[in-house]
């Protein structure tokens, strides 16, 4: 069996809390998924902090379905024009971006660039995330919409998310998941400590996020090949303990009440996912 002491002894730090509260040093460039967005409070904060904002193809489509609902409530409504006008850009090879949603983001008061990119050997959100690397290098990226939806896709945005991250450094900057229901980023190998809690991050203008956004529940997934885990700060915890698909998997593990960093080591890259507090609060 191999040894979770074979790994680096690099640890890297996680704090994802403070993106989401805007704290100074955790910029972050937003990217939209052609994906149903399932939590709009969740996105509303993200997008009145996000750096730029860039929609893949159809995203924009989801974002003008939720401007055109903006217009009809007025509810938390900051312009006229609705909550999302301020779109950045829109890139990929736009077969799935409606007429209506070009229109409503090339004509004033939007200023949205729209950008087509017909390499039919990349998919729009390998386009996305491209561009934003090229504009906004060593910038963190939030997906919004990530997961979820079918299966197959949901496996393409995982397989894309090891494409992504082949640094062992994340010198082209970390990149988050985020559905209505989860967060999900990958843990390269080697040591890291994620907080999942900051009650001193501060307390937040935005109606969803605080220092306090996840609920109880933790995966651990060897989704490229088997590892072997050391964790603290879990309900279940486990020591040089191999895990891969077949065999051994973390899933549905609990973050400890008094836990405010959870640590893994481990000595192949999982992918980390952590279930998102309800609006409601609850568990």
């Amino acid at each position: 069996m191999v040894s979770i002491e074979d790994t680096s002894t690099t640890c890297t730090e996680w704090h994802p809390i403070r993106q989401f509260l805007s704290h100074a040093g955790y910029d972050f460039a937003l990217i939209i998924l052609n994906q149903p967005i399932k939590d709009e409070n969740l996105l509303m904060d993200l997008w009145s902090i996000a750096e730029t904002r860039v929609a893949a193809d159809g995203g924009a489509n989801q974002i003008y379905d939720l401007n055109k609902r903006s217009l009809l409530t007025r509810e938390h409504n900051s312009t006229s024009a609705g909550n999302y006008v301020n779109l950045d850009t829109i890139i990929g090879d736009l077969d799935s971006l409606s007429d209506e949603s070009r229109d409503f983001f090339t004509t004033k008061p939007a200023h949205c660039t729209v950008i087509h990119d017909p390499d039919q050997y990349s998919t729009d959100f390998t386009k996305a995330v491209r561009f934003v690397r090229r504009e906004f290098p060593g910038r963190d990226i939030v997906c919004m919409g990530g997961l979820g939806g079918r299966v197959d896709q949901g496996l393409s945005q995982l397989h894309h998310l090891y494409l992504f991250q082949t640094s062992p450094t994340y010198a082209d900057g970390k990149m988050f998941f985020l559905s209505g229901e989860s967060l999900s980023f990958l843990l390269k190998a080697g040591k890291h400590r994620i907080h999942v809690r900051e009650p001193d991050a501060g307390a937040s203008t935005s109606m969803r996020t605080s220092g306090e956004p996840f609920a109880k529940y933790v995966g651990i997934i060897p989704v490229k090949e088997p590892s072997v885990i050391t964790t603290k700060g879990l309900e279940w915890d486990v020591e040089n303990w191999p895990t891969e698909f077949g065999g051994q998997m973390s899933t549905s593990n609990h973050v400890l009440p008094e836990t405010n960093v959870v640590e893994i080591k481990t000595t192949k890259d999982v992918l980390f996912t952590i279930a998102l507090r309800p609006a409601d609060g609850d568990n």
